[in-house]
This record gives structure tokens, C-alpha cells and sequence, in this order.
């Protein structure tokens, strides 16, 4: 139903893109990690174009993200193809976020909880801050969905998302202190002198950039 109720925003929004992200597609795909740990691909809007510079690399993200792009984000706009994912199975409108896998060695015992409820579009991590809180304060807040999840809280924060949408709160682009959930556990655990835990779960993620604590 919301699909159909949607359709004509959607339609919009797909032209629109068309012709500002200058060829470089409508949609995109991205690898997420669901309920019961499963892997699935989330769809969003593309907001970025694929411009490369001389030697064939893609431009840095500031560059490639267009004005249309920018305002789909600080909407949320470009969430909206994740209800396809909803149609599927895949997602419910209300939960965790959906994370890459690449995370899944870097969560604790307890953290893997927030994969035993369907993940969201919205939840309650971001009607508290979204990209403006720090990792550890976006754990809690998952995780205390999973173990309050009712009615009235999906209710609750659904009223809340449309209220932070419109009000354009703690949207789009943030000030987290560590842009991924790595770097934050890797500080983390190099705090508590555990290097091992670093180089184990580098490996098991399967990363292949830069880490400052291997070479420690």
C-alpha cells in the first residue's frame, strides 16, 4: 500500500536523478546484514554520480554528491526504495539499521542482538541523534528496541521520524567521532591493550585499507 500511495513521489524522484546524477544510474545496492545474521541487499537512491578524475579513480564523495542528491538525504528520501526490501521480507518499516558485514566481527556477544528483529527504514537510534550520537550510544539505543520492542514504540518512533524528517533534525551527513564502527572498536579494544583482537577481526572482516594498530 505505501508503495502505491508513494508511486508518484518515486516516479519524481527517479527522473529527477536521471538527469542530475548524469548517467550513473537511479538505484543502488548495498550489502546488509539482517535478521538471524542474513545477508541481503538494501536498496536506496543513488545520490552520487560516478565522475573519475584523469587517471580513471572515482572523485571524492563531496564532489559526486549533486544537489539533488544532497536534498534526498537531509529528506530521507533516498531511503524510500528500501520498501521494496520491506515487500520482500528483507526489512520492516521500524528497527535497527541495517550495518555491513563487514562489522560482524567487531560486534560483541550482546550487540548481536540487534540481529534478532527485522532491521528498519527508521528506529530508535536515529529519532536520538541518527549520525550526530557516537557508536556506543547507537548500540544501546538498538538494542533497547530489540528488548522493549512493542506496538507503541514502532508507533512512537514512527511519529518521531516524521516529525525529525520535517524539522530536518540529526539528518544526513553527521559529526560522529568515528565514521565507522571499526575505527571506534578498534580504539576501543587498542585502549584495553588487545591488538589481538584487532588483527583477528581485520581478518575476519575481510578489510584491506589502512589500520594504524596493526603496525603497533
Amino acid at each position: 500500500m505505501a508503495v502505491v500511495i508513494l508511486s508518484p513521489l518515486l516516479v519524481v524522484v527517479m527522473v529527477w536523478l536521471h538527469f542530475a546524477n548524469k548517467g550513473a544510474g537511479i538505484f543502488f545496492t548495498q550489502t546488509r546484514i539482517g535478521r538471524g545474521n542474513r545477508a541481503f541487499r538494501v536498496m536506496k537512491f543513488k545520490s552520487m554520480t560516478d565522475e573519475r578524475d584523469a587517471e580513471g579513480r572515482l572523485l571524492p564523495d563531496k564532489e559526486r554528491l549533486t544537489k539533488v542528491g544532497r536534498f534526498i538525504r537531509k529528506t530521507s528520501i533516498d531511503e524510500l526504495p528500501q520498501l521494496f526490501n520491506i515487500l520482500k521480507g528483507d526489512m520492516a518499516f521500524i528497527g535497527p539499521r541495517p550495518l555491513p558485514p563487514v562489522y560482524m566481527p567487531y560486534y560483541n556477544e550482546e550487540e548481536l542482538h540487534r540481529h534478532d528483529v527485522r532491521p528498519g527504514i527508521s528506529g530508535w537510534a536515529q529519532v536520538n541523534g541518527r549520525m550526530d550520537i557516537t557508536w556506543e550510544h547507537k548500540m544501546e539505543c538498538d538494542l533497547y528496541y530489540v528488548k522493549h520492542l512493542t506496538l507503541w514504540l514502532d508507533i512512537k518512533i514512527f511519529f518521531l521520524t516524521v516529525y525529525k524528517v520535517f524539522k530536518r533534525e540529526s539528518v544526513g551527513e553527521g559529526a560522529r567521532e568515528h565514521n565507522s564502527f571499526y575505527d571506534y572498536r578498534d580504539e576501543q579494544w587498542a585502549a584495553e591493550g588487545r591488538y589481538d583482537l584487532i588483527e583477528k577481526a581485520y581478518k575476519e572482516s575481510g578489510r584491506t585499507g589502512h589500520c594504524e594498530y596493526l603496525e603497533k
